[in-house]
């Protein structure tokens, strides 16, 4: 893929983004609000997915092996 091929691509995309979300018909300065506000939305859920999504699945894992999975081990057999 050339390099205007590339640029007409992302000019479609970037259409495309503008026809879904309606904001071809905003002025620039809406534009540019409405953007920052979307894509700063969109960052903290993807920051918040990185960061808590981990620990809720190991909480999840841990509580379905215990309840479905392995016998809890013995307080004795971890003294030792």
């Amino acid at each position: 893929m050339n390099f205007k091929n590339l640029r007409e691509y992302l000019a479609w995309l970037y259409y495309q983004y503008l026809l879904i979300t309606g904001i071809y018909v905003l002025e620039p300065w809406e534009k540019s609000i409405f953007n920052s506000i979307f894509f700063s939305a969109i960052a903290m859920v993807i920051y918040t997915s990185y960061v808590f999504v981990p620990i809720h699945v190991r909480l999840a894992l841990e509580f379905f092996f215990g309840i479905f999975g392995g016998q809890p081990e013995s307080t004795m057999a971890l003294m030792n």
